[in-house]
């Protein structure tokens, strides 16, 4: 299997897969990946596959009665996030390279589960866990395994599921070197903005001024009355 590069993905930044069996504790490596790639600086954008349906809200939420009554697709904002859920209906899941190209500029994606995914992969193992065969013995794209025992890497690193600084440097020799520089160019973008911002001259615009077409259209209609 050919390792895919991240050429093959339409702006997409380096990527790593952490793949494993159920209860393997590759949830727990992504987090903490999350979090080791997060505190060196870098933006950190992760991918899901979810084997079974799931709800990203439930209950009775004013969205999740929105999907229920049949919409196709709810967006939910707020001042501190946002988010679109797509009801398929039937349709095909959207495959793995249209979920990268969806995706905001990262200065890395970590993506957890896609075992099929042709992408540099971190296997995870618990010893307890181990009901099948490891991924590493037929998959040419894991690179390392993370486990929390003694573990045969047939020639590949082995690294405790704890020692996630390890874990992160061996990632940023594979595929990096990783700099924040998405970070970074946000950081300077913003900077650029409130400068051009304050340069700018003062001036109020009127509805007029903004949106003519409406206001004209806005003069011939009379206030609203109760209907």
């Amino acid at each position: 299997m050919k390792l895919v590069s991240r050429n093959q993905y339409r702006h997409a930044p380096p990527i790593i897969g952490i793949a494993g069996w159920k209860k393997s504790g590759k949830t727990t490596l992504t987090v903490r990946l999350v979090e080791e790639f997060t505190r060196r600086g870098l933006k950190v954008a992760t991918v899901k596959h979810a084997h079974h349906a799931f709800d990203i809200d439930d209950g009775e939420t004013d969205s999740a009665r929105h999907r229920r009554a049949g919409a196709r697709q709810v967006a939910v904002v707020s001042g501190r996030r946002w988010a679109i859920v797509t009801e398929l209906d039937g349709a095909p899941e959207p495959n793995f390279e249209e979920v990268i190209a969806s995706l905001e500029p990262a200065d890395l994606i970590i993506v957890e589960g896609y075992k099929s995914a042709a992408i540099p992969k971190i296997e995870a193992r618990r010893a307890a866990s181990i009901t099948k065969r490891p991924l590493a013995d037929e998959d040419p794209t894991v690179i390392a395994i993370a486990s929390d025992g003694a573990t045969d890497g047939k020639g590949l690193p082995v690294f405790s599921l704890d020692d996630i600084a390890g874990v992160a440097d061996l990632i940023d020799r594979t595929i990096g070197p990783l700099e924040g520089r998405v970070t970074a160019a946000a950081a300077e973008a913003t900077h650029a903005l409130d400068t051009a911002h304050a340069c700018l001259p003062t001036a109020e615009l009127s509805d007029a001024a903004v949106w003519p077409d409406m206001a004209r259209e806005m003069q011939h209609l009379k206030p609203d009355e109760d209907r």
